[in-house]
């Protein structure tokens, strides 16, 4: 990883100090808002950085933007403004995984926790705080093996515990789900059953297991559960990650989706 460019030209040195400012300016006027299905991470910090080095932080999305500023190795508390390619669930879900592999590596435009550092980095070298959080309380033994292990129990609980009815009641899903969803549950705004994506279940569940190509990502677990409804084989994808607004930071469902839509 590169060294923290040191700028010897003045006038140079003005400008970036100049878009340094402007960024700083404009970002306190507006917080910056998290993931826009509202479930974003608070604050994000540095990985993949060894110690002793920095992550470079540039005066635009890509390298062949000048270096500006450097986050320490395992900075923690970073504010998101924005990323590059900007898209959204529903963009994402439209997209074909061409599409989606044809987009240019991402890029965020971060500012420190005390707001007196701002760049763009590299997407890759990010992860929310929670998940650093997460893997730092759990066990060596367990690592995120048992992490991605713990996950796919608790949806097989779900499920269990659904069967013999009860599992979405607010007192109950509180066990599995995020509190927002816990919310959504209790207000009966979803429409259909989480699980199946409908309101009627006639089938089988025929498989609940860890996502094949990408178990943990950043903290965040995908897990799969194939099942057969009406005689239609079907998937719902469950994403979770450690709660912590709640003691212990516990493993919780934060967003299911179903073939052509999803919630919260």
């Amino acid at each position: 990883m590169q060294q923290r460019l040191r700028i010897a030209d003045p006038r140079t040195f003005r400008t970036a100090a100049m878009v340094v400012v402007a960024l700083l300016c404009s970002s306190l006027a507006q917080p910056a808002q998290a993931d826009l299905d509202g479930h974003g991470p608070d604050g994000w910090r540095v990985t993949g950085v060894s110690p002793g080095d920095v992550l470079n932080a540039r005066m635009g999305p890509g390298i062949d933007y000048p270096i500006i500023e450097a986050f320490d190795h395992d900075e923690r508390g970073l504010q998101q403004i924005t990323c590059v390619p900007f898209y959204t669930m529903t963009h994402f879900q439209a997209m074909s995984e061409a599409e989606l592999a044809a987009l240019p590596a991402s890029w965020c435009l971060m500012r420190d926790a005390a707001m007196l550092k701002a760049g763009w980095v590299a997407q890759r070298f990010l992860m929310p705080d929670d998940a650093i959080e997460l893997t730092e309380t759990a066990s060596e033994e367990a690592g995120s093996d048992g992490l991605i292990a713990e996950a796919e129990q608790l949806v097989r609980d779900l499920y269990s515990a659904h069967a013999g009815g009860g599992a979405l009641e607010p007192s109950a899903a509180a066990a599995y789900f995020t509190a927002d969803i816990v919310d959504h549950l209790a207000s009966g705004g979803f429409g259909a059953d989480p699980l199946f994506g409908a309101q009627d279940f006639d089938g089988t569940v025929d498989r609940i297991a860890r996502d094949p190509d990408e178990p943990m990502f950043r903290g965040m677990i995908t897990i799969n559960v194939d099942f057969t409804n009406f005689g239609q084989a079907q998937r719902a994808v469950f994403y979770l990650r450690a709660d912590t607004t709640q003691p212990g930071a516990p493993l919780r469902i934060f967003r299911v989706e179903h073939e052509g839509w999803g919630y919260p």
